[in-house]
């Protein structure tokens, strides 16, 4: 596979915060998600890839690795003990790898019997079996993302995946945050020489909804009211994650008062019935037709007030 640019792919420079990377990943996303896309072969190639790139360089553990190491992020660490396995074995003699970058040895170094010991002979960076006579290697960790709606996030369910030919079924609780990495022991790459499977890290990237907008475990929604409730009061039904509430509407009510509806938000994280806020935000309307009735009431109310 060719080398790819995570860095470019997302469209950031080497230098960009957290938060950028994730505001970048974002914005791209919803470009190139395939149901914005349907059918379309190279926005799903892109789409991958954006998703290849976020789950590396959003866990800084990883984009540690991929600046060090580049395209052999994966290994590098791996590879690095051993050399400093082999320069012990020599007893401090100068000699190692070249950079890896373009996976060069150093020029005179003989390399044959130690790669023999240490990886049953391949000498390919991160291919080869390993020895018998080595030590053990954990599996390679492996990342994944998956891609949910505000609302699937907001219930506990199950969803199913397809690691290197196996199922892999969890169950995602509620209350699941943007951006949250959870691990699954022993989902990753075999192990080597017996030793352990990789882990699986999963990231969650919750697409941004057209109703509501989370804040932690609170919620937040516009509600749009006309002149006549917000100036004498009344009554507006309102839409939650479960269904609709009926919300009074004080009379005087101000453009842009907002008000709490106590246990209407988020779903709590690993808290059974534990729920934030629906913060909702009244956006009142003003009527743009009036008859020469109406306008004359409305003069007669200004007067009054002068």
């Amino acid at each position: 596979m060719a080398y790819i640019d995570y860095y470019k792919v997302l469209g950031v420079p080497k230098s960009a915060s957290a938060d950028e990377i994730k505001k970048a990943y974002r914005k791209q996303a919803r470009k190139y998600h395939p149901d914005v896309n349907p059918g379309d072969k190279e926005a799903e190639r892109k789409f991958k890839e954006l998703n290849e790139a976020n789950e590396v360089l959003s866990n800084p553990e990883n984009r540690t690795k991929y600046d060090k190491y580049g395209e052999n992020w994966k290994h590098g660490e791996e590879y690095e003990k051993a050399q400093q396995q082999y320069r012990g074995q020599q007893g401090g003699q100068q000699g190692g790898f070249g950079g890896f970058g373009g996976g060069d040895f150093a020029e005179g170094a003989d390399f044959s019997d130690f790669f023999q010991s240490m990886f049953g002979g391949g000498s390919g960076f991160g291919g080869g079996t390993r020895g018998s006579a080595s030590g053990k290697f954990k599996g390679q960790d492996l990342e994944g993302t998956v891609n949910l709606s505000l609302r699937d996030a907001a219930k506990t369910h199950q969803q199913t995946f397809d690691i290197n030919g196996k199922k892999v079924r969890i169950t995602v609780p509620a209350g699941v945050a943007d951006g949250q990495r959870i691990k699954l022991k022993g989902h990753g790459g075999p192990g080597h020489n017996g030793g352990p499977s990789g882990d699986l890290f999963i990231t969650f990237a919750i697409a941004p909804d057209s109703q509501f907008v989370r804040n932690g475990d609170n919620l937040k929604t516009e509600q749009t009211i006309d002149l006549y409730s917000a100036v004498l009061g009344g009554e507006v039904n309102i839409k939650t994650l479960d269904g609709e509430v009926k919300l009074k509407v004080k009379a005087g009510t101000q453009n842009g008062t907002t008000v709490r509806l106590k246990g209407k938000g988020f779903p709590v994280y690993k808290k059974e019935n534990a729920y934030g806020d629906l913060l909702v935000t009244f956006q009142v309307q003003l009527p743009q037709q009036l008859t020469e009735e109406q306008r004359e009431l409305f003069v007669q109310l200004k007067n009054s007030a002068q």
